[in-house]
């Protein structure tokens, strides 16, 4: 049988068709990128000619680029700019060429695709279209031997596509690429908002709150953050820049996003970041003290991204070993540095459980951070299988009924060990009897990354 292999169809246009000028053009991308993120399981990135998104792209592959060893297959995933049809659609392809050398597609890995009704092999889809091909030049300087497992989004629900994304999304050795730009030929100012709204909600994992002006490749990022959020992924926005920012379009401006998803338990800040959260948090603490409000955190136009992030927190001090305070956010509705300096003054001051904290008090206490990852509902129902659902010195928990709430971080467990007993202590600390149960019952587990400082010894 005759090998089929499809070429390039922008090449020269969108990015240099010389072999040697595309190297140089995308490893001077790739030096330049700033990412604090490493190894994330997937990213978005936007697709338009390198010299108007290129360098938002490279922040996301640089992210990419600490899995090289171990990464495999990529499974890619865009929007179809100039062909209308309904469903998946799959190449016919055995490798897909750019000027640094050919890609074999990973057929064996599609296989579970073929036997889903909404995926077609259809090479017309492919015929004039970019947003794929742009990729793949980054994962052919960022990786070793790697196959792709390419998907072209028509018209067709997310639902089918994260169906599809979960037939492939495999282990470490499978990275996952979802290809979009973001809003299309606005004035500036309307584009930064509609971009800006469009990264909250990627952030927060809220596919519902994207709209269809904000993201031509809306489709394949619905259902990765539909898979976000059944696997317990965190969501950070890497770059957000736009034509006029990055090649000085003034009018018509498109919008470019470069996003990273890491599983929430492995997901970790850099030492820096977590050093200075914790002065966000102490500082906040000191200015209480002297003012009876929490800092004011500004960020300027292009913030630290990890720390602008919407995140959910809980902020505890111990005193002596003792709880002194803990209060936070259940669910992200603010950026991460905020959300800290806020929950930091009202652990100290706004626990109704302990007087206000004391300047002798704070230099004695440890204080800690705790990011919680979106909760996520647990299916039981009895207590019996709530109990049997919770894994020990992992879940985080809120347990809710007849409009009482609690909720535990994961190190509760530490003094909790038994789920039963963890269960029924987070039901008194709801307000509720240790016997109590009914129907009504709802409970949400979430992951953390928890990090904090002793006072007394870094002083």
């Amino acid at each position: 049988m005759t090998r089929i292999v499809h070429q390039p169809v922008v090449a020269g246009g969108f990015y240099p068709g010389d072999r040697d000028a595309l190297g140089r053009q995308v490893e001077e991308m790739l030096t330049a990128a700033r990412c604090e993120i490493a190894g994330p399981k997937a990213i978005v990135a936007p697709h338009a000619g390198y010299a108007f998104s290129g360098g938002v792209a490279a922040t996301a592959y640089a992210a990419l680029a600490a899995n090289r060893e171990r990464i495999r297959r990529v499974v890619l995933v865009g929007p179809s700019h100039r062909f209308g049809f309904k469903g998946i659609a799959l190449p016919r392809a055995d490798a897909f060429a750019t000027p640094l050398g050919e890609i074999p597609v990973d057929w064996p890995a599609m296989t579970p695709l073929l036997a889903m009704p909404e995926v077609v092999v259809d090479e017309r889809a492919y015929a004039r279209e970019y947003n794929l091909e742009v990729q793949l030049p980054f994962l052919q300087r960022i990786l070793g031997s790697f196959a792709v497992v390419p998907m072209i989004a028509g018209a067709v629900a997310p639902d089918a596509v994260q169906a599809a994304l979960a037939a492939v999304w495999g282990g470490p050795e499978t990275a996952i690429v979802v290809s979009s730009d973001l809003s299309h030929f606005h004035p500036y100012d309307a584009a930064v908002a509609l971009d800006r709204d469009c990264s909250k909600a990627i952030e927060l994992l809220k596919a519902e709150d994207i709209a269809d002006q904000q993201a031509c490749g809306r489709t394949g990022i619905k259902a990765l953050i539909g898979m976000a959020r059944r696997l317990d992924m965190r969501a950070t926005t890497i770059d957000l820049r736009n034509s006029t920012d990055t090649a000085g379009i003034k009018d018509r401006v498109v919008g470019y996003g470069s996003y990273a998803f890491e599983y929430a338990a492995e997901a970790r800040l850099g030492e820096e970041r977590r050093r200075f959260l914790l002065q966000v948090g102490v500082h906040s603490i000191r200015r209480g003290m002297a003012t009876g409000r929490p800092i004011d955190i500004q960020f300027d136009a292009n913030p630290p991204r990890t720390l602008a992030a919407h995140r959910a927190t809980f902020v505890t001090l111990e005193h002596e070993g003792r709880l002194r305070g803990c209060i936070g956010s259940v669910v992200p509705h603010r950026p991460l540095a905020e959300d800290v300096a806020i929950n930091a003054f009202k652990a100290a001051f706004g626990d109704p459980r302990f007087p206000k904290l004391t300047a002798d008090e704070l230099a004695r206490c440890n204080l800690s951070i705790a990011i919680l990852s979106t909760p996520r509902p647990i299916a039981f129902a009895t207590e019996e299988e709530l109990v049997a659902a919770l894994q020990p010195d992992r879940d985080g928990v809120i347990l809710q009924d007849a409009g009482k709430r609690g909720l535990f971080l994961p190190h509760v467990w530490g003094g909790l060990p038994d789920p039963r007993r963890f269960v029924r202590h987070l039901k008194a600390k709801a307000g509720l009897p240790q016997d109590h149960w009914s129907p009504t019952v709802r409970a949400w587990r979430f992951a953390t990354e928890k990090f904090g400082v002793d006072l007394a010894r870094a002083a």
